[in-house]
């Protein structure tokens, strides 16, 4: 017989191997050899020397022997969809069964929609129209392009062919209504199934939890159960990816008591299933059992235990599970890198990276740029996030939404806006997030009009925006004083926007209002809110008290505010930094009294900027840096400038000192005087000073830093809690209004 093997051609044998080999072979020995061999083909160069043996044997006329070669040519592992189409060209009669093949061959294709393209040549042949065995392929076409309108054409068309009620065409038209965001066509179709197979609960589970209704999938399981429907794996999967979306742990375990119960095959995919569902619901010791009892494991399986440890903070087991994978790819390290991303430890989450930057075959895809992006942003790691945009465009990496989105938020968020701005105009086609990243950047920067001027670009481009665009919009109104507009726009919001306004907008308006010195105005505000007011909304009030100075207001917002988080250290300082500005040291006294007996820390300051790639962090009064002495000599070099017109803020000494020389001490040592003073003697003109810190710059570090900026003519950007200070020829972009 022949050999099958992939490096040798095809050789067809004379005869079959008989009891008795000298037996002559017949036609119909030799066509059911032939066809045997189709079904033992493994590759395209066998199939063809079939296919010739065929022609010249005349076997390719029999529609039978035609239409089998041809199925193999369209839908076998080495199918070509170019050689099964010349093939299909050379059938002289083609019958439904090959029409069906082709339709098929293309739905399952890089383009679905030539599928459809075949269906009205079918058609238009005039010798077959649809059966129940096409539409399922046409309408899993429709559901590839997400084309609603195709669906509902098809499922009309079927309903007329009378096989809408079929159960493989009404499973299809579930897929397809879902997968097109049609939830309640999906919910209609399901309803008409006559008798509905396990496959039509399982599209209708999945549909559910993929389109984020995970209780509507649950509740639809107890119904199934109800039913005495048999599960499969596959339902199983469906149902415990619904409960790890809804953190349902008690369901979660029914579940796999279930499984255990009417033992379900367990294969690697449902065994993932409930992997993963103990770690998205938190019970790490549930997964480390099963993790333990796998026989089977894939990196599926070690990143989602990875995944489970990092939800906890447990960043120590995360690391050992990488550690122990057999073979780590590129999910498993983005996996580390975004959990501590998206925990606040993007310092973290870089040094990850530079050590997957050391490894071998490993190929960065758009997750890890993503990820690390966001880390670069919330560091101000600038030369790294440049160093990843090379990389974008060196490899050819293709500029999606979320890339896109990334850049133009790290560079906006490390103070590079010219540069967001150029990424912004360099792609044609944006989404919602990518116009709300560029509204966002400018908003940080005090660019309140060309932010304004962005969203209504944004609507001219069709692009309809969401509730994050209009708290961006809201924060650009609030750094500019456009409180006209902040107000229209926010009673439009649900009106022509159809966005029903959440806390974050109500917290962005008060500000917008308190800034402007509207208090009474955003108290009203607040009473007429039809959601409790959030514990953000009063910290905006309070914040703006403290800019006007208004002490019985601040008291009842901080009082409003404690209610809801009693442990905000921030609004215990906010409030004493008030009585402060006031005078009222005695109050000042017992509000830090009340702070210790409690253990509430004020954060301490903290302030950081990029050299050479590395991120180095001073805190106030810092001497840990190795260059701390040059540090603090360059400091008393800009204090000696206080013969030049500088006076220091005592204002802004917000602790009871009784000696002008001590106060004056206390605000020298500000972490972001001490950041930019290591700029200062660590880069050199015309390169701009980058520092970043972590609470809002006291009016004291902005008299200094617009000072410096002129006196050494240097640029100088700060980007503090808020927002962006860009300091010029001794003015801030900011126009003293923060």
């Amino acid at each position: 017989m022949a050999s099958f093997s992939t490096a040798q051609p095809l050789s067809l044998p004379r005869h079959p191997t008989f009891s008795n080999p000298s037996q002559p072979m017949t036609n119909n020995d030799r066509s059911r050899h032939t066809l045997s061999l189709i079904d033992r083909c493994s590759n395209l160069r066998q199939l063809k020397q079939i296919h010739a043996q065929m022609v010249r044997t005349g076997l390719f006329n029999d529609p039978y022997s035609a239409s089998k070669l041809f199925a193999i040519s369209a839908l076998s592992h080495f199918a070509s969809l170019d050689y099964a189409c010349k093939v299909f060209d050379q059938i002289p009669q083609p019958n439904s069964f090959t029409w069906n093949t082709l339709i098929r061959a293309y739905a399952s294709g890089p383009d679905p929609l030539r599928s459809i393209s075949v269906f009205l040549d079918m058609v238009s042949d005039g010798q077959f129209g649809p059966n129940k065995y096409t539409f399922p392929f046409l309408i899993k076409a429709a559901a590839e392009v997400s084309s609603l309108s195709l669906g509902q054409s098809l499922h009309g068309m079927a309903v007329k062919s009378a096989v809408g009620c079929d159960v493989f065409v009404a499973n299809s038209l579930i897929h397809c209504y879902f997968s097109c965001g049609d939830l309640d066509s999906a919910c209609k179709v399901f309803t008409t199934i006559q008798e509905k197979d396990v496959v039509s609960w399982n599209s209708m589970i999945t549909g559910f939890v993929q389109k984020g209704s995970p209780d509507k999938a649950l509740e639809l399981f107890k119904k199934m159960e109800s039913e005495d429907v048999k599960a499969s794996h596959v339902t199983m999967v469906g149902v415990l990816s619904a409960c790890a979306k809804t953190r349902n742990l008690e369901f979660g375990r029914r579940v796999c008591s279930y499984i255990e119960e009417n033992r379900v095959n367990v294969n690697l995919t449902l065994a993932n299933a409930m992997l993963d569902m103990y770690t998205k619901c938190g019970s790490i010791e549930d997964a480390k059992r099963l993790f333990d009892k796998m026989e089977e494991r894939d990196n599926v399986t070690w990143t989602t235990m990875l995944d489970g440890y990092a939800i906890l903070e447990d960043y120590e087991a995360a690391r050992e599970v990488l550690n122990s994978m057999p073979k780590k790819d590129i999910v498993a390290w983005n996996a580390l890198i975004s959990a501590y991303e998206q925990n606040g430890k993007p310092n973290e989450a870089l040094l990850v990276f530079h050590e997957l930057q050391l490894q071998k075959n490993i190929k960065l895809n758009q997750i890890t740029l993503v990820s690390t992006l966001s880390a670069c942003a919330q560091v101000g790691a600038l030369e790294l996030g440049r160093w990843i945009h090379s990389y974008i465009k060196k490899h050819g990496i293709r500029l999606n939404f979320y890339v896109t989105s990334a850049l133009i938020h790290m560079y906006s968020k490390c103070g590079d806006l010219e540069k967001a701005r150029e990424v912004f105009s360099s792609v044609e086609r944006r989404d919602v997030f990518v116009w709300s990243a560029m509204i966002g950047g400018l908003a940080m920067h005090g660019c309140g009009n060309e932010a304004l001027d962005m969203f209504y670009k944004m609507q001219e481009a069709n692009v309809k925006p969401n509730g994050v665009t209009f708290t961006n919009v809201f924060c650009a109104c609030s750094h500019s004083g456009l409180v006209d507009e902040a107000e229209l726009l926010f009673k439009e919001m649900e009106s022509s926007y159809g966005i029903v306004p959440q806390e974050k907008h109500y917290a962005c308006i008060v500000d917008v209002l308190g800034r402007s010195g509207y208090l009474e105005k955003a108290v009203k505000l607040i009473e007429a809110m039809p959601i409790p007011p959030s514990a953000s909304v009063w910290g905006a009030l309070l914040g703006a008290c403290k800019i006007h100075a208004n002490l019985s207001l601040a008291e009842m917002a901080c009082t409003r505010l404690l209610e809801l988080e009693p442990r905000n250290d921030g609004a215990h300082v906010l409030l004493s930094n008030i009585y402060a500005k006031s005078g009222k040291w005695e109050s000042v006294s017992e509000l830090r009294k009340h702070m210790r007996v409690t253990g509430l820390k004020k954060e301490p300051g903290c302030s950081s900027i990029e050299i050479d790639g590395t991120i180095h962090e001073f805190l106030s009064g810092d001497n840990e840096h190795p260059m701390c002495e040059k540090v603090y000599g360059k400091l008393n070099e800009v204090i000696r400038l206080k013969a030049n017109g500088y006076e220091p803020e005592m204002s802004q000494v917000l602790q009871i000192i009784d000696e002008e020389e001590m106060k004056e001490q206390s605000l020298n040592l500000h972490s972001e005087k001490l950041a930019i003073c290591y700029g200062l003697i660590s880069t050199e003109a015309p390169k701009a000073i980058r520092v970043i810190k972590n609470l809002r710059v006291c009016g004291d570090c902005h008299s200094v830093a617009k000072m410096i900026s002129q006196l050494y003519d240097r640029e100088i950007i700060v980007r503090d809690r808020y927002r962006f200070h860009h300091f010029r020829n001794g003015q801030c972009s900011c126009n003293d209004f923060w």
